[in-house]
């Protein structure tokens, strides 16, 4: 598992817009589904249930289909994070240490990674409960119908326009909440190839548990 973060990256009542949440949760879908690329500014809160701390996290984040994630974190303390086609890995530059796992280990389970990229299922894995408008985006609410140990409960916040995620909260079983706010989204820009590949630096760490 990673340590740290983000293993544990979607209205009808009073919307105007959509006749029904399933309408709304399918545009996503279309949206994700057409998407090539989308690069953003985030910032990530982790609740912690049992102690109420709140640990912010900002940085950027990277999507080029069909499915290559670089997910980096420059505050409080640097961590990067690269999703490529067959390898995941976690660097920590502090700790001149490197995480490698195979790419079904990450994305095979309901966790951010699989929202942001778009590989989430929502009308499948989910029952969908409209929350209205909140903050001028619509706000749905998901409740998976296998739950898992880092998803018990989902709210997503969506753009009425480009019908991009602007908000997603996750809930684990122990009440945790992780929650990806982006910003500044940058759709189907060019981005080089080289930003998803990573070389370990010389001297770091590597531990690899991306084989059985």
């Amino acid at each position: 598992m990673f340590r740290k973060i983000i293993l544990g990256f979607v209205c009808v009542c009073v919307c105007p817009f959509f006749a029904s949440a399933s309408e709304l949760t399918a545009k996503i879908q279309q949206q994700y589904t057409s998407l090539q690329s989308f690069q953003a500014h985030f910032v990530q809160k982790l609740t912690n249930a049992a102690t109420h701390e709140v640990e912010v996290r900002s940085g950027m984040i990277a999507f080029a289909k069909p499915r290559n994630i670089r997910w980096e974190t420059v505050s409080p303390e640097k961590e990067l994070l690269l999703v490529g086609s067959d390898v995941v890995w976690d660097y920590f530059p502090g700790e001149e240490v490197a995480y490698k796992y195979a790419v079904e280990q990450v994305l095979q389970s309901k966790t951010m990674l699989r929202f942001i990229s778009g590989e989430a299922n929502l009308e499948e894995d989910f029952v969908i409960e409209d929350q209205g408008e909140d903050g001028g985006q619509h706000k749905v609410k998901l409740i998976p119908k296998e739950p898992e140990s880092n998803l018990v409960l989902a709210y997503l916040w969506v753009h009425p326009d480009s019908h991009m995620l602007g908000k997603i909260l996750i809930v684990d079983f122990f009440g945790n909440g992780n929650e990806l706010e982006l910003s500044d989204m940058i759709l189907n820009g060019s981005i080089a190839p080289a930003t998803f590949i990573f070389s370990p630096p010389q001297g770091v760490d590597v531990q690899d548990s991306s084989t059985p």
